[in-house]
């Protein structure tokens, strides 16, 4: 029986690598995208060019039913879901808390925290064993954000992955009698496209000075944690918060 895994926010940065890395791992991957239908199946082509086998699914996990199809859609084209990696998310621009507007705050939290909830609630149905499920494993990605704070650029992210923490504890609590384990990594200064996206294209040049490793982090490094979580490897291993950070 194929490992099948789904990473949402798949088509980039963390995600994409994630997904490149488990394919070669063996597992059998659905690239979960909001907008960037290219970008995933570009993904999925990278993966298919090397032998292994993925698929592209359209969902904004933000949303309910988004999420229902998605998982039936995972479903019928791979099989029955084995681990999933909860890393869609995103950022906004820099701004002090007094500065937010609510249609930012409802929108952070509704990606980064109810998504990750939905896909979760979806996933432990598939695999847990009061579901007649044979276990699995979950990988939810928070943020070293989530214990500096982000003050004056973004305490709304940085809230959303301490939920994130919170949520990981939990949730590996409640299922770890039922096969699954539920881990957390939270990446420091990584170069991917979200800093762009929140306005700040030269972030981890401009802050590599303030990591003791003295250089951002990459992509390919934070998937190489989330991969070993989700393997055999890792087995005795749930309710850990891996930092990847370079000491930051």
């Amino acid at each position: 029986m194929d490992e099948v895994l789904l990473v949402t926010g798949g088509s980039r940065g963390i995600g994409a690598a994630t997904a490149l890395l488990a394919a070669r791992k063996g597992f059998a991957v659905a690239v979960n995208y909001a907008r960037n239908g290219s970008a995933a199946q570009e993904v999925v082509a990278a993966i298919a060019a090397a032998g292994g086998k993925a698929v592209a699914v359209q969902a904004d996990v933000a949303d309910e039913a988004q999420v229902l199809a998605l998982f039936e859609q995972v479903d019928r084209q791979l099989g029955r879901l084995t681990a999933l990696v909860n890393n869609a998310g995103i950022v906004d621009r820099p701004a002090r808390v007094d500065e937010m507007a609510v249609d930012r705050l409802r929108r952070m939290f509704d990606i980064n925290i109810v998504g990750s909830f939905l896909c979760a609630r979806e996933a432990v149905k598939r695999m847990s064993t009061r579901y007649g499920g044979a276990g699995g494993a979950i990988v939810n990605v928070s943020s070293a954000a989530s214990r500096l704070g982000g003050a004056g650029q973004y305490v709304d992210y940085a809230a959303s992955k301490g939920a994130i923490d919170a949520f990981t504890i939990g949730l590996a609590k409640e299922v770890a009698a039922e096969g699954i384990r539920v881990n957390a990594v939270r990446p420091g200064l990584i170069e991917t496209e979200i800093h762009a996206s929140g306005g700040l294209p030269n972030r981890v040049r401009d802050l590599a000075h303030q990591v003791p490793m003295q250089r951002g982090g990459s992509a390919e490094e934070v998937a190489q944690a989330i991969v070993w979580l989700l393997s055999a490897e890792a087995s005795y291993t749930t309710m850990s918060l891996l930092e990847v950070s370079g000491g930051r």
